[in-house]
């Protein structure tokens, strides 16, 4: 048909099917796209004519340059329009892709609850793979799974085809050797739950790829289908599909390409350092302890560099209410005298008790809990989430209900505030407000309403908002998001928590400003053993390399857990590393649903390279080679090695081995001459 860019795109004129090409030969092939109208399945393949027009841009993209444009029209007597539209830039590797449904007629109202701008015909009938990386043989294709959300201790995971899967939102299929590999995904988030179907057929091969918005289900943590979209025009999930030598250059961009059309929540105020109550004191926080924590840190940490720029958080969890009114106040007020700010924690869109009669605050009597619970659309109210029922955040009293609560946190002085337990507020059901049709549609409307009112103009001071359990996209309205589940201080926590940054460092500074490596247990979680020397340096060093927020987790009222603290968390070295806000990025990616055990960081500022390397194994020792080949370093540098815990300086050249006992774990920093 036409390309640009060293992209093409070919038609076949007889049936519409679409095949993409880079000029290194990557490819992917035999693409038609579909939406489900009623009982038919309306599909480009099988439309009577394909009509394409190829033009440029009028305009240069400030930052993509510039670019064409190809709109492909599939017409059939008496059926909707279906119009799949390609834009592709001068200085990127991807393209973006949308497809739209046109009612016949100006007045004919359509509905759907799927539409997929990119399927491909199973190869199984054609005998090969419908996707080509460069790398020859195609001897070995790992694709990545993203989960829809961080709850229920989901895991990141590399599968090696053939295997099949269905990962959300965005999806990478690369060879692990070559890093060679396509990025496929999603990138507006105001309508859609996306979901990314992939199935290998053979070693090497994918058979079949499906990219369609409507999905629901054990993963969206919904119960019902997915919420139907009405109009004469309708718009499936915006595609961003790209192939690159290395597709961790692929996720980055994709990341960024999300956040130049949706840009993210600027923070200026630098990385979060403090403490958070959770890990500390779980559902029995008291008076004593929060101040005890306030003072320790003042006397013993904020003063020998744990801090960034002069803040320090010291934030209540839940079971804050566990204070008395009077012992509230004196907490947060202690919090102020000693240099520090205060956080708190919320859950917008969670009901937790079991009388739906409560009145809900803020309203002045005038609507009960029941009145707001989110239904199916049977009026049944839907099945409790991890322990709690959903609101709906477009009805009117959870708006009353929001001013309440965000009024007085604006009002009683606090800067920061963890929400958490948002899913609720995405899944499928029928919502108040008749013009919501979607989850995601609520959730935008709930987390928007959430961000304006904290938004630092309107209240005259930063205010730092921070998701936990929480949907990755979309991405606009909070300045960090924790990167896994509940991550405690055992040696397990840190290597599931590093699942996360394995594959999602590149959400770090793009999507959000910050990744949340989630609270850092040096000693002992209230729910746990306590942990081993290397294993609480560990859980630190995973902390510092995620991004990262780096909020303590320990009660310091425990003398093991202050001598960890006053050793550990006044480093100067690895605490300017935590303040660059920088996330490290894995070497490798062969781990199927585990962590890699080496990440790297390039500091071209300095001219630095920093390692960060893990033992997962809690009781056998470890010998770990690292290639410089894979850290595109030219093997006979010669270079300095310097340890950031034990201080020490020494040469090196050629790859490297690196000795760790278990649970060991160490961040080194290479200067090569």
């Amino acid at each position: 048909m036409s390309g640009y860019n060293g992209f093409e795109i070919f038609l076949d004129p007889k049936t519409g099917i679409l095949e993409f090409q880079w000029a290194n030969g990557a490819k992917i092939s035999n693409i038609y796209s579909a939406v489900q109208l009623g009982g038919i399945l309306l599909r480009t393949l099988d439309a009577d004519e394909h009509e394409v027009q190829f033009s440029s841009l009028p305009e240069a993209h400030q930052k993509y340059g510039k670019g064409v444009e190809w709109v492909i029209q599939h017409r059939s007597f008496g059926k909707p329009l279906l119009t799949q539209i390609i834009t592709a830039y001068e200085n990127t590797s991807f393209c973006f892709m949308r497809l739209e449904v046109k009612g016949g007629t100006p007045e004919e109202i359509l509905s759907t609850n799927y539409m997929a701008p990119l399927i491909t015909i199973s190869s199984a009938e054609l005998h090969d793979s419908v996707l080509k990386l460069n790398t020859g043989d195609q001897s070995e294709i790992q694709v990545l799974l993203i989960p829809f959300d961080n709850d229920k201790w989901v895991r990141y995971q590399s599968v090696t085809m053939p295997n099949e899967l269905e990962s959300y939102e965005l999806t990478s299929i690369y060879d692990p050797q070559s890093r060679n590999g396509f990025v496929l995904g999603s990138v507006k988030h105001d309508v859609w739950k996306t979901g990314v179907k992939i199935q290998g057929t053979d070693r090497g091969k994918i058979g079949e790829i499906e990219i369609y918005g409507g999905a629901a289900g054990e993963y969206t943590r919904d119960t019902i289908p997915h919420g139907n979209i009405t109009g004469n025009k309708l718009t499936a999930p915006m595609l961003f599909i790209g192939y690159y030598d290395d597709y961790r250059l692929g996720l980055s961009e994709y990341g960024n390409a999300n956040a130049e059309l949706i840009p993210a929540m600027p923070w200026h105020d630098g990385v979060p350092f403090g403490w958070n109550s959770w890990s500390a004191a779980g559902d029995k926080l008291d008076y004593a302890q929060y101040v005890h924590t306030s003072e320790f840190i003042k006397t013993q940490l904020q003063d020998n560099y744990f801090h960034n720029n002069g803040n320090v958080y010291i934030n209540f969890d839940a079971f804050s209410d566990n204070l008395s009114k009077d012992e509230f106040f004196q907490a947060v007020n202690t919090v102020r005298k000693n240099g520090q700010k205060p956080g708190i924690y919320w859950t917008p869109f969670t009901f937790w008790g079991k009388d739906h009669d409560r009145l809900v605050e803020g309203t002045d009597g005038k609507y009960r809990y029941r009145d707001i619970l989110l239904r199916d659309r049977n009026g049944n109210i839907l099945p409790e989430l991890d322990g709690g029922l959903a609101i709906d955040p477009t009805h009117p009293a959870n708006l009353l209900r929001a001013d309440y609560h965000l009024d007085h946190f604006i009002d009683w002085g606090f800067e920061y505030i963890k929400l958490d337990f948002l899913g609720h507020g995405a899944l499928e059901g029928k919502h108040a407000d008749s013009q919501i049709e979607t989850g995601i549609q609520a959730y935008n409307w709930g987390m928007s309403y959430i961000r304006e009112k904290l938004d630092p103009i309107r209240i005259g001071r930063p205010f730092f908002i921070s998701l936990s359990i929480a949907p990755l996209f979309p991405h606009q309205y909070a300045h960090s998001r924790r990167i896994s589940c509940d991550a405690f201080g055992t040696l397990e926590d840190t290597e599931y928590m590093l699942n996360g940054l394995t594959y999602g460092w590149w959400i770090n500074n793009s999507l959000y400003r910050y990744n949340d490596p989630d609270h850092t247990v040096l000693y002992k979680s209230y729910n746990q053993r306590a942990t081993s020397w290397h294993e609480g340096r560990s859980r630190l060093n995973a902390s510092i390399i995620a991004g990262t927020v780096l909020l303590l987790g320990d009660d310091f009222r425990i003398e093991e857990a202050q001598k960890r603290a006053i050793h550990w968390a006044t480093n100067a070295e690895l605490l300017a590393l935590a303040q660059k806000g920088d996330s490290f990025i894995l070497l490798e990616s062969k781990f199927g649903g585990q962590a890699a055990n080496i990440f790297f960081l390039n500091d071209d500022l300095n001219g630095y390279l920093y390692l960060a390397i893990f033992n997962f194994s809690l009781s056998e020792s470890a010998i770990i080679p690292i290639s410089l080949q894979r850290l595109a370093v030219q093997n006979e540098q010669s270079y300095r090695i310097y340890d950031l815990w034990d201080k020490t300086d020494y040469p090196g050249k050629g790859d490297l081995v690196v000795e760790l006992k278990a649970s060991e774990s160490k961040i080194v920093r290479l200067q090569f001459s």
